[in-house]
């Protein structure tokens, strides 16, 4: 065994030991040497022409460094190697998007729905909707425009796309969140205003991240705080509860309200601050409520509304406009107008025949003739539809939802400041763009 003779087998084992170890040593260090030699020869045989663009070794670097400046090969060999070396990538253009003259962005249900509804659940809405002035569907519930695209008109922008519309839409004025069938309170449909919120926020942050990588968005922080934020929304929460006493239906408003107020909070948070907030309309006047059986005729009203559902829109009305006056005084530095969207719609029935309408009551497409054309088994876009000559002026375009006529002038109505409060014009609050949008 190895310990045997380097242990002092012959009584000098130690002096031994040291003397073998000091060969190793010098053994080692030459083979180490010649392995160094061999390799840096390697090297320097093999290693590439230095104006053949290819990476240079430490080594060839160093002499060349070493060369005096200006001296023989050594100058020359440098001047190749910085003629040759890459170009700095240049920096890519940094992407800027300008501010907008007028955003908008709309959250509600049916009133204000500029296709939404259609796009989502592939509702396929034919004609005659549409008919009275883009002459073909759009997926609003009406004969033409809504309120919000009179808004839209006023403001000199083009009427905005709803946000899951998948072909033709344009946001570079904002979105419109408004689905129809929604409401206020969560849970009751699948886009209600707490949803739309949600989608208002993720599209704000997307935008954010695009500019954040310096990548195109089709608007800007500062577009989001300029912006108007409309809402027309709480139809179908009261209409929804009409069959209830009155005053279950009146208990329940309050509940309505809150989540209106809540969802403004939220945006004001996520930096709106202009806010144009609508309240509802004469539901007791719709002819699908007045077309439904009743006992008598005792409660309606002078003007053949239905008192009892009027009276819980006003109710509604009256809680929104007390919650806009506490918000007002909450959220510093911003300006929240409430538009009595009923005064509004309920004059268009009691002095209808100031406004060139005939029929105040009676829908324009429906079934069933006089005196309201409608029958909840049918829709308008049906084949055997009773519908009014085009150019006749009625509120009701199918028994819920107003005509293009009677949106016209909802709409003038609106933004004259004359129903707000505090009293503002529409264009007092936000200025319309310089030029018309396309």
């Amino acid at each position: 065994m190895a310990s045997g003779p380097n242990g002092g087998g012959n009584g000098g084992g130690g002096g031994g030991l040291m003397k073998n170890m000091s060969l190793l040593r010098l053994q080692y260090y030459c083979v180490l040497g010649a392995v160094a030699g061999a390799v840096l020869f390697a090297t320097l045989r093999y290693m590439p022409a230095a104006g053949s663009g290819a990476a240079l070794s430490t080594t060839s670097a160093l002499a060349t460094a070493a060369a005096p400046a200006g001296s023989g090969a050594g100058a020359g060999e440098h001047r190749k190697i910085k003629g040759t070396a890459p170009a700095p990538a240049k920096a890519a253009a940094k992407v800027v998007t300008k501010p907008k003259e007028v955003v908008v962005f709309n959250f509600g249900d049916s009133n204000s729905d500029t296709g939404g509804v259609a796009a989502i659940m592939g509702i396929r809405i034919s004609a005659p909707e549409g008919r009275a002035y883009f002459h073909h569907p759009t997926g609003r519930l009406s004969d033409g425009r809504v309120v919000l695209d009179f808004i839209c008109e006023t403001l000199n922008t083009h009427h905005l796309s709803p946000y899951m519309k998948p072909l033709g839409s344009d946001y570079s004025n904002g979105v419109n969140f408004a689905i129809a069938g929604a409401t206020a309170t969560p849970g009751d449909t699948p886009f209600s205003l707490d949803v739309q919120i949600d989608q208002f926020i993720f599209y704000r942050d997307r935008c954010n991240d695009s500019i954040t990588r310096d990548e195109p968005a089709p608007l800007n922080m500062l577009d989001f705080e300029r912006a108007l934020y409309t809402m027309d929304i709480g139809q179908n929460d009261i209409t929804s509860i009409l069959y209830l006493p009155y005053d279950e239906v009146l208990a329940k408003l309050p509940h309505f309200v809150a989540e209106i107020r809540k969802a403004i909070e939220i945006l004001h948070k996520n930096g709106a601050r202009k806010f144009w907030i609508h309240g509802t309309g004469a539901l007791g006047c719709l002819p699908a409520k007045l077309a439904m059986p009743r006992a008598s005729d005792g409660d309606l009203d002078e003007h053949g509304c239905i008192a009892k559902f009027n009276n819980a829109a006003k109710r509604f009305n009256t809680l929104l406009s007390e919650a806009c006056d506490d918000l007002r005084l909450l959220l510093k530095k911003s300006s929240i107008i409430f538009v009595d969207m009923f005064a509004i719609k309920y004059d268009l029935v009691a002095n209808h025949t100031k406004h060139g309408i005939e029929k105040p009551l009676m829908t324009c497409c429906g079934h069933g003739g006089p005196p309201y054309n409608y029958d909840p088994k049918q829709s308008c876009m049906g084949d055997s539809m009773d519908l009014c000559k085009l150019g006749d002026k009625f509120i009701s375009w199918d028994g819920v939802h107003f005509t293009d006529a009677a949106n016209s002038i909802v709409a003038s109505m609106a933004i004259s400041g004359e129903y707000s409060v505090p009293r503002m014009k529409l264009t007092s609050l936000v200025k319309p763009a310089k030029s018309k949008a396309s």
